[in-house]
């Protein structure tokens, strides 16, 4: 069993496939055919009172971005384990259990890049280095290069900013954690609860080059560069042996009207690595279908058909 195998970075399109059946999305209609279809996943209601403008506001990923090049297949040269879950193979590296909260704005491809990133930052420098990578400077400072900011971006664009120009600290909104916290507040995405609901994408903070009072060292000082960025083959065995080896990964996907009612996977007590009806699923930290409080991990089937690789990079230790 595998668990825990990547970081997927959001939505990106909202589509609908129309045949002879068609149901509106979010409707009671869509929960109950998917239902009667006996598949591997239940469905059920996320989002309530909700326009469906609301949900297309947040897929921030854009592909079509940057391309970076594809690492060299080396799947075949590795004996990949039964089970795996990288918290536990990496223990020392307390980021790779972290879920955080984008708000009010289209950010996952930001989120998705930093989150794998400061996993990889640890990873690579067998635990002496914990930081949480900062989504703000991403999000803020990446300028054109990774998309619109809170409008959406590219998540290779992100990789390729870690590279080039380099990531400051930061942690989560109000946390006071490293060089620059994140500056959205967290929001109610689609339950009741304490916190003011979310409205979609707001306007992107502007990007500060220098850290927050007291924080020591320097804006300049407290970057951390990757020394290479990459994709990795649309091969569920590739993605595999990528985790395996190097750590977690970004991905993003089409998201079709039946995925806004994912509620559970059928016969699958915990996140896991499993196989049913020969279908392959991992574990996934999920950001948009939770309730913030309780975490939850959905598990996507890892096809052989993926259009988009999956995103990752090398940890350069000298910053």
């Amino acid at each position: 069993m595998w668990r825990l195998l990547a970081t997927l970075s959001c939505l990106l399109v909202l589509t609908s496939a129309r045949s002879s059946l068609y149901f509106p999305p979010l409707s009671d209609e869509l929960v109950n055919f998917v239902n009667k279809q006996n598949t591997t996943w239940k469905a059920g209601h996320n989002f309530y009172n909700v326009d469906l403008s609301y949900v297309k506001k947040l897929c921030g990923a854009i592909l079509g971005g940057p391309k970076l090049p594809q690492r060299d297949a080396f799947a075949a040269d590795v004996v990949l384990p039964e089970s795996f879950d990288a918290r536990e193979q990496w223990p020392n590296c307390p980021t790779i259990k972290e879920i955080r909260d984008q708000g009010s704005c289209g950010s996952c491809w930001a989120f998705g890049a930093v989150e794998a990133i400061s996993d990889r930052i640890c990873i690579h420098s067998n635990g002496r280095v914990n930081v949480e990578v900062s989504a703000e400077d991403m999000l803020t400072c990446c300028g054109g290069e990774c998309g619109d900011g809170c409008n959406g971006g590219f998540p290779s664009g992100a990789w390729n900013f870690w590279t080039k120009k380099g990531l400051v600290s930061g942690g989560l909104y109000n946390s006071h954690v490293g060089c620059r916290p994140y500056s959205i507040p967290p929001c109610e995405h689609h339950v009741n609860g304490s916190r003011p609901p979310c409205t979609g994408e707001g306007d992107t903070p502007k990007c500060s080059k220098t850290c927050e009072p007291g924080y020591s060292p320097s804006y300049k000082e407290d970057k951390h560069f990757g020394c290479s960025s990459y994709s990795v083959a649309n091969n569920e065995k590739e993605i595999m042996a990528e985790i395996y080896k190097n750590g977690p990964v970004e991905g993003a996907f089409s998201v079709y009207s039946d995925f806004l009612l994912y509620k559970s996977v059928l016969a699958c007590a915990q996140p896991q690595w499993v196989r049913k009806q020969g279908a392959p699923f991992c574990g996934v930290p999920a950001r948009l279908w939770r309730d913030y409080g309780r975490p939850r991990h959905p598990h996507p089937r890892l096809g052989s058909g993926e259009r988009h690789p999956l995103l990752a990079g090398r940890q350069l230790l000298e910053h």
